[in-house]
Parts: structure tokens; C-alpha cells; sequence
């Protein structure tokens, strides 16, 4: 993987470049659709070609592991074989899910214990494990195995974990740099800053990760309940350390304005689940604000979703059809939610991206931020 820096834009951090990977280039800043299980839920791989016009879409770890399984994927060789995606994919190493399952697991040295969501049985992931399970999966890019503090937590509590989080990736590295992909094609491996909320943890972590020399790096551990400006703080502090000729991936964040604000800070990569999560619920996001797409406001609303957008979920059915769609429980509605929603998250990198290269990223994105978070 490569990674050309194009510009910075003058008035802010925010960037504009180019990743190279074996599956195609992504252009960044991104925004990168989250596909849990091998599939963006309620989205086809060519609806995200066509309409939503994905560049690189993510697949997580522990969730593929348990089904369909690792012998499923390597005789299908690979992800991309498997769900007939054939552009770059991002694994999450799990981390973050063995966080969310605080009550049935075990965090030690040797890696994390924890017990099947789908059947009870028990399992362990360590880091060595983790980047197996990663090459089997195949993904261009994969995480290291980290842990991911809660907020609040105590400082101490924080540090240990921290410092419990370094010894893994060097677990991790040593494994990954002494194995080698098995369908073809290269992968890498990006290290995930931690630390919490706390601004010595953060920083002496941003300097472990940047001392490693990977092809990119990660920020994980916010927007985990933290206030926003907590997020912002910790973000602007750890991408000041990370190299700037690598890219920065900032996990699972979050609403347009997060991921604006964040690209004035320097980060290149986003994911989150946001889009998809609340379509399934009415919520769309369009270029002149949120709309709850069930009120009855919209009944009798003939036009478009968002006529400024290119796909036909945006453009060729009616507010009210869509409406009446959620009303009615038809299963097209929270698809077109979701094709709809993913589709303007994309847009609105690209417009980032296209105001960077044109030097005016900064007042429009403070006119952008407000036009997009108001509600309709």
C-alpha cells in the first residue's frame, strides 16, 4: 500500500491524497461503509458501486469469524472472492467488539477469552490469532489488536491498558511481518493509538505508533460517549504527532459534522455505522439538513429525497413514497434509506476533498456544518 500526500489545505489541517492498494486506489478524505458481516446491511455490492459509489468498504473480524467461518473463507479465497466485492477492504480486528461484550469476557497478556454472541461457545483472541484470522479474511488493510478503553474510566485503568495495548502490537507485528498473505495480493498492518481522554496517554501513545513505521495508522477509542469536544481535542493532539506522509484512520466516527470537523484536523479515514443504523430507523442525512423521513410532514411531499445528490435512491423516488414505504414496513424502505445515506456520506468527503484541492476547505466547511446537522 502507498500513500501520496496532494495538498494540505491552507487554512486548516485538512488533506487530500491517494492510497494505492492491489484492490484500487481510494481517494481521501474517505468515508468507508461498514460491512460487518461480509455485507453493508440492506446494500448490494452493486448498488455500493453504481449509486453509492464506495471506494473501500470494511468487514470486522470477530463477527466473520464466527460465521461463516475461516474454512468457509479460505476455500472461497478470501473476503473479496467470497462476497464478490473486488475493491479494497478494511478488517477491524475485533477489538472493539470485545469491548462492547464486557460481560462474557477475560482481557489478559495472553489475548482475550470471551464467549460466542451467536451460540455461547468459548474462544480466545490474541494478537498472533488476530493476525491470522486477518490473512485468512484476506483484507487489503487490518488492524492491529488493541483494547478499547470505555469513557469514563480511571487513569490508572487507562494506562494498563495502554501500555498492555503496545505489548500487543508488537505481538501483532512480529506475526504479520513474519507471514505472508495467501491469495495473491499484499496487505497491512495499522497500529491503533490509544490513551483515553488523557492527553500524556495520547500523546506518549501517537509517539509508540508513529515509532513503528507502518504504511498508515489508526485513533481508536473515541467516540465511545465522550463529548465531542473531548474527541476533537484528543484527535488534533494525536494526528500532530502521526506522520503526515502516512494516513490517519479515525474509528468509527460518526455524524457529518465529527467527520467534517475532523477532516479540518488532519484525519484521512472514516467509518461508522451511523448511516446504515439510521436509515433502518427514517433518519436520513441530505445535503440541506436531517430529515425523520416517517413525520407526516412529508406525506404529501412528491420531490425527491435529495435532488443534489446522483443516485436514484436520492433522486427517482418521492419523500412521500419513501414514506409511505416505512409506514407500510416494506423492506425497500429501509434499503433505499440506506443506499440514500451512505451515498450522501460519500458525497460529502468527495465535496471536502474537492474544496481542499481547491484551497477554500475552510469557510465551507463551517457553512457546511451548520446546513448539514439542521433539522428538516
Amino acid at each position: 500500500m502507498t500513500f501520496d500526500l496532494i495538498t494540505q489545505d491552507p487554512a486548516s489541517k485538512a488533506r487530500a491524497g491517494l492510497i494505492q492498494t492491489d484492490h484500487g486506489a481510494i481517494e481521501t478524505p474517505i468515508f468507508m461503509p461498514v460491512g460487518t458481516a461480509g455485507t453493508v446491511k440492506a446494500v448490494s455490492q452493486q448498488t455500493l458501486k453504481t449509486d453509492v459509489q464506495a471506494q473501500i468498504i470494511l468487514g470486522n473480524t470477530y463477527h466473520l469469524y464466527l460465521r461463516p467461518g475461516l474454512d468457509v473463507l479460505r476455500q472461497a479465497g478470501g473476503l473479496h472472492r467470497f462476497n464478490g466485492w473486488d475493491r479494497p477492504i478494511l478488517t477491524d480486528s475485533g477489538g472493539y467488539q470485545v469491548y462492547s461484550l464486557s460481560g462474557t469476557r477475560k482481557i489478559k497478556e495472553e489475548g482475550v477469552k470471551f464467549r460466542s454472541h451467536i451460540d455461547g461457545s468459548q474462544h480466545l483472541f490474541s494478537p498472533e490469532g488476530v493476525m491470522d484470522i486477518q490473512r485468512v479474511i484476506g483484507a487489503d488493510i487490518i488492524m492491529a489488536f488493541d483494547e478499547c478503553t470505555p469513557w469514563p474510566c480511571e487513569y490508572q485503568y487507562a494506562r494498563r491498558s495502554l501500555d498492555m495495548t503496545h505489548r500487543w502490537l508488537q505481538r501483532c507485528i512480529q506475526r504479520f511481518d513474519s507471514t505472508e498473505g495467501l491469495y495473491g495480493y499484499s496487505q497491512t498492518l495499522f497500529p491503533i493509538v490509544q490513551g483515553s481522554t488523557f492527553k500524556d496517554l495520547r500523546v506518549q501513545s501517537a509517539e509508540f505508533i508513529a515509532a513503528q513505521g507502518r504504511e498508515g495508522n489508526a485513533i481508536g477509542g473515541l467516540s465511545v460517549g465522550e463529548p465531542a469536544e473531548l474527541m476533537y481535542e484528543m484527535t488534533e493532539l494525536v494526528c500532530d504527532i502521526l506522520p503526515a506522509d502516512k494516513p490517519r484512520y479515525l474509528m468509527g466516527v460518526g455524524t457529518p459534522a465529527n467527520i467534517l470537523e475532523n477532516i479540518a484536523l488532519g484525519v484521512d479515514m472514516f467509518d461508522c455505522v451511523m448511516p446504515t443504523r439510521n436509515a433502518r430507523n427514517g433518519m436520513l442525512f441530505t445535503t440541506q439538513g436531517i430529515m425523520n423521513i416517517t413525520n407526516k410532514k412529508w406525506e404529501l411531499d412528491f420531490e425527491p429525497i435529495d435532488a443534489a445528490l446522483e443516485g436514484p435512491a436520492s433522486t427517482f423516488y418521492s419523500r412521500s413514497y419513501v414514506r409511505h414505504l416505512f409506514q407500510s414496513k416494506e423492506m425497500l424502505g429501509p434499503q433505499l434509506a440506506s443506499a440514500h445515506n451512505l451515498a450522501f456520506y460519500l458525497w460529502l468527503v468527495k465535496e471536502a476533498r474537492k474544496e481542499i484541492l481547491g484551497g477554500t476547505f475552510g469557510p465551507w466547511k463551517e457553512k457546511m456544518v451548520k446546513q448539514v446537522m439542521t433539522r428538516l
